[in-house]
This record gives structure tokens, C-alpha cells and sequence, in this order.
């Protein structure tokens, strides 16, 4: 349990003010599924980011976001376009194409990307009943690949999908790594970008659980209550759920977790780049860095400091930081590296 790695923001603990504020609400008696003053509170927060015409959904996860989003955005006979990369296509286990009835059609990313030109391939066989009929765009903030689209490339998408009658979604997981990353306020790069529908993460970043769907079209949640709770994701005691996004608002908790954890990667990118033996892959643009590590060291590596292979075919991993990676965890890892090297 005491053992730190680079696997995972997952793998980090609950920020002290998190727990602070679930202890906070644990007092008393509140009406459940969130008809609580708690819940009510989060979601007039949410409207201060982004705008009093906004529906809030929360859930326990980001899988069950992701579902909730989508599902609500389609029916059986679409197709939701995404990254090959993507967290819906890649780590969900089919929930999506199995709670939605839709086929995931993916496109090639680049650096975890995907661009208008590529998506255009896939926008076709409109009114044909044999074809399934395209629906949604999804793309995640931050990227698979650590990498983070700027505003004018999230509102490319978004032209070209309304263009063509489909709608937009992102799985903002690591949402916060982004708006540090881009110094930039949640809604710039969602709402006023085009998105239609976004899953608001904050797990990876200091909470305990707990994710939020937000609607910029409230027509476009009309079934989700019913959605959620046949989706599994509808929380009796949301209180719990809601002080945390409370606390995470307050005082900025959420851009001071991101920045850190951005820091922190940058950090180690810049370590890392002084060793002989590792390749960088690409600029560390969030908290994530991906590199090429000879094969041999790689086991005896993650018994020291744990984490991921990325691909394995080239040798590539992955390296997490998170709102409690500490310089000594960068130093200590870099210096097991470069002995192991």
C-alpha cells in the first residue's frame, strides 16, 4: 500500500480537503439520489463554470459517464466515431456497443488526435438503412497519448459534425490536465469549442469517485435520468459524490491538483531526457510520459516504481504523475533507471 509508482493518477490516494468534505456531509440524514441540498449545491457550481441552461448528471465513474453520455446522445443503428486509441474503444470492455446497441467506428490518431480530414471517410451512407447511420464524435481532453487538442482544433470537429447532423462528445477524464495545461477556462474548450455533451472527470485527479455528465442542450437529456438508472451509475447516497466536486471547486483545488501533476511530468520528461538508452516519444504536453526503454530493464524497473507498457511491440511505456507525486518520487525513479541502464 505504501509502494508509489507511475502506473496510474488511478493509483494516487484522496486529497485530505476530498475526504474532509465527504466526513463533512456523513452527519445526519439527506433524502437520497440527489434530491439532497449537497447535490443541488455541485450542480449550481457547475453552472458557474458553465451556464445556467446546463443539465448535470453524476456518476459513480468514467466508464459509466462515457455510457451515459453516449447513450443518451444515440440510438441502436448509429455509429460513434472515435480515436483507435480512444478510452471507449480500447479500456471500457465493449460497454459502450454493448449498453448503447451502436458500432464504435475508429480513426487513425496522430499523437492521440483525430483531425476533420480523417473523419470525413466515415460521414457517409446518410438515409441508407443498410448502413449504420453516423451519430457522435467523441474525443478525450487530455488524449490516450497525454496529448491535448487546442480550442480551434475541438471547434474544427465540431463544425464538421453539426455540418453533417452529428453530435460531439468529450471524455474528460483528465479534463482538469488540460484546462492547466491550456491556462484556460473548462468552458473555452467544451462548450463554446461545439461540444455537446461532456463527461467531467475529477477521479484522476484527488477525488475518491465520481464523475459528472454535463448537457449544453438540455432537449438532449430528456431520457438520461432513465438512462442512468438502468445504466447502474445512479448513486443513493449523492451527497457523497457531490461535496466532492464542492470541495474540488473550492479555491481552485482542481487547477492547483493539475498543475502540480503537470509539473511533475514535465519534470520528468526533462530528467528523463538526460539519459542515454531512453527515447521520449513526444513532448509531454499533460501528465503523462511515454517513452522507449530497452526491453530488459523494464520488469526490474517496476518492481521498484510501477507502471504500464504501452506498446509492447516497440518497447514502449508509459509514465503517470499525479496531485501527490513528489520530486523525490521523480529523482528516485530516474536514478533506478539510469543504475538499471
Amino acid at each position: 500500500m505504501t509502494k508509489r509508482g507511475f502506473a496510474s493518477d488511478n493509483n494516487a490516494g484522496i486529497h485530505p480537503a476530498i475526504l474532509e468534505a465527504i466526513a463533512k456531509v456523513n452527519e445526519g440524514h439527506a433524502v437520497g439520489y440527489g434530491d439532497d441540498p449537497v447535490t443541488r449545491q455541485a450542480v449550481e457550481r457547475f453552472k458557474q463554470e458553465f451556464g445556467d441552461d446546463i443539465e448535470v448528471f453524476f456518476t459513480f465513474n468514467g466508464t459509466g459517464a462515457n455510457v451515459l453520455s453516449l447513450a443518451s446522445l444515440t440510438q441502436s443503428f448509429n455509429s460513434i466515431i472515435c480515436a483507435d486509441t480512444a478510452h471507449i474503444q480500447v479500456d471500457e470492455c465493449g460497454a459502450p456497443e454493448k449498453l448503447t446497441g451502436c458500432k464504435l467506428i475508429t480513426v487513425p490518431n496522430r499523437l492521440g488526435k483525430i483531425h476533420p480530414d480523417d473523419i470525413k471517410a466515415h460521414l457517409h451512407g446518410f438515409g441508407f438503412e443498410h448502413h449504420a447511420q453516423p451519430g457522435v464524435i467523441s474525443i478525450s481532453q487530455v488524449t490516450e497519448l497525454g496529448t491535448i487538442y487546442t480550442v480551434d482544433e475541438i471547434k474544427a470537429i465540431a463544425d464538421l459534425a453539426h455540418q453533417h447532423g452529428l453530435f460531439v462528445h468529450l471524455d474528460g477524464a483528465r479534463i482538469a490536465n488540460a484546462a492547466a495545461a491550456l491556462n484556460r477556462p473548462f468552458r473555452s474548450f467544451t462548450r463554446d469549442a461545439g461540444v455537446d455533451v461532456l463527461s467531467f472527470g475529477g477521479t484522476k485527479n484527488g477525488m475518491m469517485m465520481g464523475e459528472a455528465v454535463i448537457f449544453f442542450n438540455a432537449e438532449q437529456a430528456t431520457m438520461t435520468k432513465y438512462i442512468r438508472k438502468q445504466s447502474m451509475q445512479l448513486f443513493s447516497k449523492m451527497r457523497f459524490i457531490s461535496a466532492q466536486f464542492l470541495a474540488y471547486f473550492d479555491d481552485q483545488l482542481w487547477k492547483k491538483n493539475a498543475e502540480h501533476a503537470n509539473r511533475m511530468a514535465r519534470l520528468l520528461e526533462q530528467e528523463i531526457a538526460k539519459v542515454e538508452g531512453v527515447t521520449l516519444t513526444q513532448k509531454t504536453q499533460a501528465n503523462g510520459v511515454f517513452a522507449i526503454v530497452p526491453p530488459a530493464i523494464i520488469e526490474p524497473l517496476q518492481e521498484q516504481y510501477f507502471f504500464y507498457i504501452w506498446d509492447e511491440s516497440r518497447s514502449e511505456v508509459r509514465w503517470m504523475t499525479s496531485f501527490d507525486t513528489t520530486e523525490e518520487d521523480i529523482y528516485g525513479f530516474v536514478n533506478a533507471l539510469k543504475s538499471l541502464l
